[in-house]
């Protein structure tokens, strides 16, 4: 299906675990009908705990449950954790699960990596923010920086759909079916936001997302700010930014300065010196992880969610934007990074960027045509079709008195 834009929608910016966490668990704690939640990790810290308490909470009276996790993210849950969900009814799905070789995980293409709860098909919530301590400031140095949105009003409808789609995909062979009907009318508008949700994935839109980037980056007339964790975007995206530039629009990019992979800003150091020369202000963030996929243009158009500007959410992930027409948001946000710009970023200059590019420029230009091609690359590799397994608790008998029954993990088809 293809989604549209929704009027009268109302809503909310998260900026971090401290803001996220308790609005969603008090929009679960209060669920009468269901909870659909996706999400790329679940670990078991103080805030997978809480998250895990509060499904069994709301699943024991009633409320349906349904949980779809990453099996290359949450790979790790151990039986006693996955157990005392499943028993009291929770739904838990696994996305791709695979067995480890040599203690590595080897599924690490084409991941479930979006993060979507929605609450009684009434309230949804769409970012970039796993269900992890490592979101919360009191982590530590390593705490990530990251953000999400609360929405209600007819958008939800799109986000229940787009999360129950995938939900009822065929097990065996990981196509999905025909999307769901829609919803018998819309929610009340609550609002005045314009919303489009925006998907990626590997059959009907696996374009969705970078069309919607591409279309707002050419649209813009002033400016245009993105913050992003992951930044190695394709030819035509660093095209459309130099070209926004050049027309005299102020282009900002926010990356990672303290990235939590060394790799990453290795990767989007090769950019930089491409980037300068035509005028585009890049700041590196330094104060912890950037983990954020925001962006806004000019005074209206804005966007979060899970995607990066990378090979693999660009190419290869399950991921979900939604795209915001709403200039209070679009204030709000770009107050917030300006801020972030002036007491937490450093500023790249092109001087700085050209040290050592006589070594940078042929690598460059090599990753350039791989990241040109890599989409046609990646439609074939990894060779299998992603699958998801339902989760369930199957207690054998114990072998010897007093020992623990075991937990059994097995594939249970859904119609």
């Amino acid at each position: 299906m293809s989604y549209i834009w929704r009027e009268g929608n109302d809503v909310e910016l998260l900026i971090n675990g401290e803001a996220y966490f308790p609005a969603v668990f008090a929009s679960i704690r209060a669920a009468q009908k269901q909870v659909l939640l996706e999400t790329f990790i679940i670990f078991e810290d103080k805030v997978g705990n809480e998250l895990q308490q509060i499904l069994i909470e709301v699943a024991s009276r009633g409320v349906e449950v349904q949980v779809m996790v990453d099996g290359y993210g949450t790979a790790d849950l151990s039986k006693p954790f996955v157990a005392a969900m499943t028993s009291v009814g929770v739904k838990l799905h696994m996305f791709d699960p695979k067995p480890k070789i040599l203690g590595y995980r080897t599924n690490m293409f084409r991941r479930l990596h979006r993060k979507i709860v929605v609450v009684d098909g009434e309230e949804a919530f769409v970012g970039g923010i796993n269900f992890s301590a490592d979101h919360l400031a009191d982590f530590g140095p390593m705490a990530k920086q990251d953000y999400a949105v609360r929405v209600t009003g007819p958008i939800v409808v799109d986000i229940h759909r787009a999360s129950m789609d995938l939900f009822r995909q065929n097990r065996e062979g990981g196509r999905p079916r025909r999307s769901l009907p829609a919803m018998q009318g819309l929610p009340r508008f609550t609002g005045d936001a314009r919303m489009r949700l925006a998907i990626r994935d590997n059959d009907l839109h696996p374009t969705d997302i970078e069309r919607q980037y591409l279309q707002a980056i050419r649209s813009a007339n002033y400016r245009l700010v993105i913050a992003n964790a992951y930044f190695f975007p394709g030819y035509r995206l660093m095209r459309e930014l130099r070209n926004a530039s050049r027309r005299g629009v102020d282009v900002t990019l926010i990356l990672q300065g303290q990235p939590d992979m060394p790799w990453v800003r290795a990767c989007a150091k090769l950019l930089y010196n491409y980037l300068l020369r035509d005028g585009v202000s890049i700041y590196e963030y330094r104060e912890r992880p950037l983990h954020g996929k925001v962006a806004l243009v000019d005074q209206e158009w804005a966007t979060v969610g899970s995607s990066n500007l990378d090979p693999l959410s660009l190419s290869l992930n399950l991921e979900a934007n939604l795209i915001i027409r709403h200039p209070p948001f679009n204030q709000q946000l770009h107050q917030h990074l300006k801020k972030l710009v002036a007491e937490k970023c450093q500023q790249v200059s092109l001087e700085t960027a050209m040290r050592g590019s006589w070594w940078r420029a042929p690598l460059t230009v090599m990753c350039f045509h791989f990241i040109r091609r890599f989409p046609a690359m990646a439609g074939q590799l990894p060779a299998h079709v992603p699958m998801m397994k339902l989760l369930r608790p199957h207690l054998e008998p114990a072998n010897d008195a007093g020992a623990e029954p075991e937990l059994q993990l097995n594939q249970e088809k859904t119609s």
